[in-house]
């Protein structure tokens, strides 16, 4: 069916699906900004933005790199659930314009005023939202619209983040909020895929007991999730909060558990999905131990942002890509080794906190290997996403 729908497409390959583009830029930028961002933290760097330097590099990991992700994987799934054309081409082109060019005027905000930033960063999360919802109403797959509220939100958070920034001068609680929302997106999307990725492959290759299917513990966890997370949003470091959170994040452990990853050893395409996904509890717990006061708040935030959702948009990313550019569903050694590097720099970040005497270091290792999974991971596919499907 995609086959068919990209046949008369004669243009370059790398604007002939939504992921191509926002996947390989999305990646290169993930691994460069963590170059830009050492320097920055270290103060051997200045940067032309109207940001505080941590909020620039908060706002561009979740508003520029997430953001992308984002589009990559609904521009790729839309057209499978209407059944319509892909964004391709001029459209997608442009689409993608606006992504560069909110980077671009985030980071020179600062000359440009972050009122203009604001306007030109929001536009690519909104039309993103638009071109979505055009198609899923076009093809009359309205259960689908809930994609585009998440979207919406995002778009929203977006906008709060500038706006807080520039009123208060650090984007506390925009931070938070954009933090959850993808935590939240993970443990709706890691719901479905993660069971039925490990399913199929075990059905094959392992007979034995199979992950639970998506069901009412899931259901019950998702909402605690999100007033968890609320309640942390507004009292990150209140003690009922940090109840709470240590609940939920044993509730997470319950579900991982229930998914039989521990016997997908075997693929590392798999296992990858399971080991991003045990970063989510880990994020709980370690933000629940914080908010007793029993370690600093970063801590949790690291394990959910360098941990769940660096390894899980990598894991995402390369399982699909390989499998709609007509490549066998493998891990290479670079794979491997992409995975490898993500992991080491999400626990050496967590560490960095824990182990303050050793900060300097560890910090410097926690750069280096997220830099090296997310840069190692576009030389690695980058032929996948410039070259024509395999057939």
């Amino acid at each position: 069916m995609s086959i068919a729908r990209l046949k008369d497409y004669q243009g370059s390959a790398l604007f002939s699906y939504g992921f191509r583009p926002f996947f390989f830029f999305g990646s290169v930028y993930a691994g460069s900004i963590i170059l830009v961002w050492l320097p920055v933290f270290y103060g051997r760097l200045q940067l032309s933005t109207a940001f505080s330097p941590r909020d620039w590099h908060v706002h561009e990991m979740l508003f520029g790199y997430i953001a992308a992700v984002v589009a990559g994987f609904l521009l790729t799934a839309v057209p499978n659930w209407t059944g319509r054309l892909p964004l391709q081409g001029g459209p997608l082109v442009l689409l993608f314009s606006t992504w560069v060019a909110g980077r671009i005027a985030v980071s020179t905000s600062a000359l440009i005023s972050w009122g203009a930033a604001a306007a030109i960063d929001s536009l690519f999360l909104i039309l993103l939202a638009a071109a979505a919802a055009r198609e899923i109403i076009a093809g009359k797959k309205w259960n689908n619209l809930k994609i585009v509220a998440i979207v919406s939100l995002l778009a929203a958070g977006n906008l709060a983040f500038h706006l807080e920034a520039h009123l208060s001068g650090l984007a506390e609680y925009a931070t938070r909020g954009g933090i959850a929302m993808v935590i939240i997106l993970i443990a709706l999307i890691g719901g479905r895929i993660i069971p039925s990725f490990t399913r199929n492959w075990l059905a094959r290759q392992a007979p034995g007991p199979l992950p639970s299917p998506f069901g009412r513990f899931d259901v019950v966890t998702i909402a605690f999730t999100v007033f968890v997370l609320a309640l942390w949003v507004a009292w990150p470091l209140d003690r009922t909060t940090g109840g709470l959170l240590l609940a939920c994040g044993f509730m997470h452990i319950v579900r991982l558990v229930r998914w039989t990853g521990y016997r997908t050893f075997a693929d590392r395409l798999v296992l990858i999905l399971h080991v991003a996904y045990a970063f989510v509890p880990a994020g709980f717990i370690l933000s629940a131990l914080s908010a007793l006061d029993i370690m600093a708040p970063s801590a949790g935030i690291h394990a959910w942002t360098g941990g769940a959702i660096g390894a899980m948009t990598l894991a995402v990313m390369s399982r699909a890509t390989l499998g709609h550019t007509g490549r066998r569903l493998e891990a290479s050694a670079a794979t491997h080794l992409i995975y490898a590097s993500v992991i080491i720099a999400a626990v050496a970040r967590v560490c960095a906190v824990l182990e303050v005497d050793h900060a300097g270091a560890l910090l410097a290792i926690a750069g280096i290997a997220w830099a090296a999974a997310f840069l190692g991971f576009a030389a690695a596919y980058s032929v996948a996403f410039w070259s024509p499907r395999r057939f």
